[in-house]
């Protein structure tokens, strides 16, 4: 059940990682409360167990943590497993919100001793708020500076010592200063479908809805490899359920409750189909710029990029090219059309990522 790490600008779907403050509420009712509720991340869950206990066991405080993966992987979650397992309280901020060193030395300073901070997004925040963090990981202090220009002096502050929980979608962009600093580093991965059916079976008993091993299974194969995404389309099953059957979710009721939310049997919602049947009818495959791709589903280039492009080609659906976005056979399969002499066909895969080109106009650049 870990579906946290929401980011701002991805427009609300129903297999979108944005959640609403109904979504967030529940979420929060459902989230597990220690490592051995926590269903998945096998490997990311025993490292982390060891390196608790060895803390507990040396009386002193956690060292700082890095989670970095997906949204709606468990992020959040694991950051307020750790502040419980630890026995201390949690502090949540986002790098965002930190766009000033002094905000981040307001938030420091009024840390308990041994109280976890939950930074997410970290890769978001200010460069100079960043550096200050530098030195606050290290020696649990910072110097604040009073005044301006040559009357201006550095004040060290002591701070207790405290875990630094950074996570991130984009582990790349944390400059190595910073990435160093971690004592672990975690990557969550996306979960295999048997893990989201034990994840749905644990939410449904916690909803008090009834769901069968077939129905389980029906949702997790089209939850993307999310949590998140798993516990939203039962809370919308469980919806249809209620009103349109006996409140029993079966794989029948399930793969009717998802055909009416425009979810199909991979996980692609509205957006991701849109994109997909443009590339392959309009286009006849590719190569086609993204700007182009974007104008002909309706939709800005930004949402196309970063909310539907990375499913289609994780799922091997669409590859990106120097020339421009390109469809897989597998594309042309899943929507049941023969691909025309001579269209472009992808391996399939990621393909070719080459930031900045393929961008404009109708062949790439």
């Amino acid at each position: 059940m870990n579906w946290d790490d929401a980011t701002a600008e991805t427009p609300e779907r129903l297999v979108g990682s944005a959640a609403d403050r109904e979504d967030q509420a529940v979420d929060a009712a459902l989230r597990p409360k220690d490592l051995t509720e926590f269903v998945g991340q096998e490997r990311v869950r025993q490292q982390l167990g060891l390196v608790l206990q060895a803390a507990r066991k040396r009386g002193g405080t956690a060292d700082h943590v890095l989670l970095s993966g997906a949204p709606g992987l468990g992020k959040t979650t694991l950051s307020m497993i750790i502040a419980a397992e630890m026995g201390v309280p949690i502090r949540i901020t986002s790098g965002p919100a930190i766009q000033h060193a002094g905000d981040l030395a307001a938030i420091l300073s009024s840390l308990q001793e041994g109280e976890v901070l939950f930074l997410d997004e970290i890769h978001r925040m200010s460069r100079p708020a960043e550096e200050m963090l530098y030195m606050a990981m290290e020696d649990f202090r910072v110097d604040v500076i009073v005044g301006k220009g040559p009357g201006a002096t550095a004040i060290p502050l002591e701070l207790p010592a405290f875990t630094l929980v950074g996570a991130t979608t984009r582990a790349g962009l944390l400059p190595p200063p910073l990435r160093d600093r971690f004592g672990f580093t975690g990557h969550m991965e996306f979960y295999a479908p048997a893990e989201l059916g034990r994840v749905i079976h644990r939410s449904a008993a916690l909803l008090d809805v009834e769901v069968t091993a077939e129905g389980a299974s029906e949702i997790a194969g089209r939850s993307r490899g999310t949590p998140r995404i798993a516990n939203r389309l039962l809370r919308r099953v469980r919806d249809y359920a209620q009103v349109e059957a006996d409140g029993r979710v079966t794989r029948e009721v399930a793969a009717r409750a998802l055909e009416v939310y425009e979810v199909d049997e991979r996980g692609l919602d509205r957006l991701d189909l849109a994109v997909l049947r443009a590339l392959l009818t309009l286009f006849g495959g590719g190569p086609v710029g993204l700007s182009t791709l974007a104008v002909a589903v309706g939709e800005e280039r930004e949402t196309v990029e970063e909310v539907a492009e990375p499913f289609l080609v994780r799922e091997g659906l669409l590859a990106r090219t120097p020339r421009g976005r390109i469809a897989t056979p597998a594309a042309w399969s899943h929507l049941g059309l023969v691909a025309p002499q001579g269209a472009p066909l992808a391996a399939g895969g990621s393909g070719t990522d080459h930031p900045g080109t393929g961008q404009d106009g109708l062949f790439g650049p």
